[in-house]
């Protein structure tokens, strides 16, 4: 159904029921230019949608609920009904109906995304406690997704108007981070990266920034040898086979000088490094984007956000953001594969590929303290 439709089908999870997916879904989904670009189905019940309505009465959410996906409309939000019982929502409350319910709807739509039947998928936040059971025994979206769809290497691409960052590693505890920085782990995350950054965000030749792991990049193996025994080695080794990688910068100096504004993306080490300065500077706007995966998935850069589920004060701001990059990255990934087909354009992005890149100083920016 989803690719006879002209608007893109995107699909959405509702997270935990406790937290503020529904109501990000009910806040988004009312938007008017949701509806003139994809065709929306929400993955959850009747009943959820239906109780989150009445946390947000002056907001007119309405729906068409089905169970079969051939009755798709494409002219209303479409609710599918993964379940039928009564769920008990204590909105704020970690329970472990909140993560039975999430993964639910997250299987469903996966499954959905597997037949075509959506094109896209943007999930709500999910709580990476109470969701653990024998079925998902992942630190999050993210690795759940690869295992799903057996991809060899996927990557956490954090994504706004003004900058990308992306990791090498995600949710590892900081005693375990330095085992994990290993030439092929980079090796194979900078090319999911640049292929990504190609493919779904239509950049021909990507310039990429790689982050040192330890204070002021090691200061040349004065605090730790990684930088000095491993990330050079590996980026000069990215740049021999043609790929504009540089690095590595020391991170604290990198984002506060706004360095990353040169870069189509930047790999940051580990989870903080990367989100903290992302968080700090996307204004509000981040997407949490998966790249390396056959599908597309989205995701707004916040958690569950218990202390405010229920109370109507949610900020649809990124979770919208997650939408508009999902519709986007469906409309280039089409260019791009046209563009592959087409050999005119072909040539123009041989010609493109051929230009003289623009000279980045990195020896100097390679020592900042």
């Amino acid at each position: 159904m989803g690719q006879e439709l002209e608007k893109p089908v995107v699909g959405f999870t509702c997270g935990d029921v406790n937290g503020i997916g529904i109501e990000l879904i009910i806040k988004s989904l009312t938007d008017n230019r949701i509806n003139d670009l994809c065709v929306p189905v929400v993955f959850a019940s009747n009943k959820c949608i239906n109780f989150y309505r009445k946390v947000l009465p002056d907001i007119n959410f309405s729906y068409q609920a089905l169970k079969d996906f051939s009755k798709i409309n494409p002219k209303q939000i479409n609710v599918y009904n993964c379940w039928d019982e009564e769920v008990h929502i204590t909105p704020g409350q970690l329970t472990e109906a909140g993560g039975k319910y999430a993964l639910i709807s997250l299987q469903e739509s996966v499954q959905a995304l597997k037949t075509g039947h959506i094109q896209a998928l943007v999930t709500a936040p999910i709580h990476k406690n109470n969701i653990q059971s024998a079925t998902f025994n992942y630190s999050g979206h993210t690795p759940y997704l690869k295992a799903m769809f057996n991809v060899p290497e996927v990557v956490m691409l954090m994504t706004a108007s003004n900058m990308r960052v992306a990791l090498v590693t995600e949710h590892v505890p900081v005693s375990e981070i330095a085992q994990h920085i290993t030439k092929d782990n980079i090796v194979s995350k900078l090319k999911v990266l640049h292929a990504g950054l190609q493919k779904d965000f239509g950049v021909d030749k990507p310039k990429i920034a790689v982050l040192g792991l330890n204070p002021h990049s090691g200061d040349e193996g004065l605090i730790g040898t990684e930088e000095e025994t491993i990330i050079k080695p590996t980026v000069k080794e990215m740049r021999q086979q043609n790929m504009l990688v540089f690095g590595p910068f020391s991170a604290d100096a990198f984002f506060a000088r706004g360095q990353h504004q040169q870069f189509d993306a930047v790999l940051a080490m580990y989870h903080d490094q990367g989100l903290v300065p992302f968080k700090s500077l996307a204004i509000g706007e981040g997407v949490n984007y998966t790249a390396g995966l056959p599908v597309i998935r989205t995701s707004p850069d916040h958690g569950t956000a218990f202390d405010i589920a229920g109370k109507g004060k949610a900020d649809q701001s990124s979770f919208l953001a997650a939408i508009f990059v999902a519709i986007d990255i469906i409309r280039r990934r089409s260019d791009y594969e046209e563009n592959r087909k087409n050999p005119l354009r072909k040539m123009s992005n041989i010609i493109v590929a051929n230009a003289q890149d623009e000279v980045i100083k990195e020896d100097a920016e390679d020592k900042i303290m």
